[in-house]
């Protein structure tokens, strides 16, 4: 048996009982060891039973068993069960002077108490004065009563089985003292244990309630694909995923499908793209078939070993089918107005021309102005044609000078600087040769430019540099206008996107400048960045790598 199983044993049997179960078990091997006693007397030393004291001895354990069993221990003093032991001292020693002649092993009933009062735990050192004395005068006090003289020869003889017993109960006090400083490490590690676990249980509840809270599906498998856990809304998903017939499909079987409602290969799937170790976000796919269909963002984070092995990975699943629904709608009004403009801006277009041909009979100031008029007629009808085709925008490089180009933005910009109450600066070579589309490259100065008088209400200054590095044009358009913050800056080129503050001083604008400005730009193989800060101001950079086509001399 082992050491666990044993205080199982002991904890069922014993330690959980009330303390008047205790009192009688502790006291029952005595009992029946007196009356395994009895029978040997009566079986080979029938005379034993004869004597008085014996027999006295054999009342008074009976009577000590039953006021064991008929005191109600547990409304008295914890303590005061200890009264016990110290009877049956009295009548081992009893029983012991009555049967000496004939059974000289009766004696070591005096054990039983020794270990009981060493045993309890209670009062320990006095436990193992009381059990050294009892046993002492166990042995002592009938010889007196039977008129043996003590002397130091006689008490010597008799004074080794208490010292025996001493340290019997000095040994039984080190292991209960023992056990019982066990016992309550046991007790305490088993109530931290029980309440990690209450902890446990009550995060794991807040977790459940968390996930199935939010409106986002969440899966997490392990390194096979297997689902560890599983939300409530990604249980509505999933559902809609399964195809007939199958109860538990596969992922490879799931009705999973692209954009452009073409099924998924299998390593095209999100669950196992995650499970091959790639992260992504904003993963669009389509979910279902029918009426059920729904569009899906997914966004995956995959989870790793010490060793660098897979461990799974977290997949959400958003449900964007009422945004996908909004944004066709917006692209379809947008359509819609944008074809609308066609007709009332080839009229603009046709008589600007027409006045044009007749620039002799024009002042030069007039026709300046109708260049003007013409060339932002031209940059409005791009836009329209931007705004309504779904195609690659296309550019068309030639040599062109960058230089022109910014100085007609800036006369351009001129009137509605000068409204704003801002300082037009320029920082430009006199002449900047390059490699680009003229009209495309015009159209995102002036979006930029544009963009840096709207958003300077206050007044204040822009500032439009070019340079050259090596084969590189770099342009750059600063203001110290209203700015943004982190969080405007990185949607600054979505669609539609428009500023807080801008909204807030109904500043004109759709929100497409920036995003055709970075669509031209990466066109030309460029990059545009973005530096703001809120109250200070913001600076746009654009790059065009090699489109310098010879060196710039110094």
């Amino acid at each position: 048996m082992t050491k666990s199983t044993a205080e199982n044993l002991l904890s069922r049997h014993f330690y959980q009982r009330s303390l008047r179960v205790k009192v009688i078990l502790t006291q029952l091997p005595l009992s029946l060891t007196v009356a395994l006693t009895v029978a040997i007397a009566a079986a080979y030393y029938p005379l034993t039973l004869a004597d008085p004291i014996f027999g006295a001895g054999l009342w008074m354990h009976a009577g000590i068993l039953a006021i064991c069993l008929a005191v109600p221990w547990d409304r008295l003093p914890r303590a005061s069960f200890l009264v016990i032991p110290y009877l049956d001292f009295v009548a081992v020693a009893f029983t012991r002077h009555g049967s000496t002649a004939f059974i000289s092993a009766v004696g070591l009933l005096v054990l039983f108490p020794v270990f009981w009062l060493s045993a309890s735990g209670m009062a320990r050192k006095t436990a193992i004065f009381s059990s050294t004395a009892a046993t002492f005068l166990t042995v002592l006090v009938p010889l007196q009563l039977g008129g043996a003289r003590l002397t130091p020869e006689l008490i010597a003889k008799y004074a080794i089985f208490p010292f025996m017993m001493m340290a019997f109960s000095i040994t039984v006090v080190i292991m209960t003292a023992s056990m019982d400083s066990q016992r309550l490490a046991i007790q305490a590690k088993d109530a931290e244990l029980r309440r990690a676990l209450a902890v446990s249980r009550q995060r794991e509840q807040l977790l459940a309630t968390v996930l199935d809270t939010v409106a986002v599906g969440l899966v997490v498998v392990d390194g096979d694909g297997h689902d560890q856990l599983m939300n409530s809304t990604q249980e509505g998903i999933h559902a809609l995923a399964k195809p007939a017939g199958i109860a538990d499909p596969e992922e490879k079987d799931l009705l999973l499908f692209s954009q452009a409602k073409v099924p998924l290969e299998p390593d095209a799937r999100p669950v196992r793209r995650a499970i091959l170790g790639e992260s992504f976000t904003n993963y669009q796919l389509w979910i279902g078939t029918g009426d059920d269909a729904r569009a899906i963002s997914a966004t995956a984070r995959t989870m790793r070993n010490d060793d660098g092995s897979s461990a799974g990975a977290v997949v959400a699943f958003q449900d964007v089918t009422e945004m996908v629904a909004a944004l066709a709608a917006k692209d379809d009004f947008v359509a819609n107005v944008s074809h609308e403009f066609r007709t009332p801006l080839t009229s603009i277009l046709g008589y600007l021309a027409m006045a044009q041909d007749e620039h002799e009979r024009l002042p030069a100031e007039v026709v300046k102005f109708l260049g003007i008029a013409e060339r932002n007629a031209q940059r409005l009808n791009r836009l329209v044609a931007d705004l309504l085709t779904s195609k690659s925008m296309v550019v068309t490089t030639a040599l062109t000078d960058v230089a022109a180009l910014i100085a007609d933005t800036v006369a351009s910009a001129a009137p509605a600087a000068a409204r704003n109450g801002v300082e037009l600066v320029t920082e430009v070579p006199a002449q900047l040769r390059a490699m680009v589309d003229a009209g495309r490259i015009g159209q995102a100065l002036d979006n930029l430019v544009s963009n840096a008088i709207k958003y300077s209400p206050g007044g204040g200054t822009v500032t439009v540099r070019a340079w050259h590095d090596g084969a590189d044009v770099l342009c750059e358009v600063a203001d110290t206008g209203m700015g943004m913050n982190d969080a405007e800056q990185a949607q600054a080129f979505t669609k539609f996107f428009r500023a807080d503050p801008a909204v807030e001083l109904s500043i004109p604008g759709l929100g497409l400048g920036l995003l055709i400005t970075k669509t031209i730009v990466a066109k030309h193989g460029g990059t545009i960045s973005i530096e703001s800060e809120r109250g200070v101001g913001t600076t746009l950079r654009m790059v065009l790598p090699g489109c310098v086509p010879v060196p710039v001399p110094a």
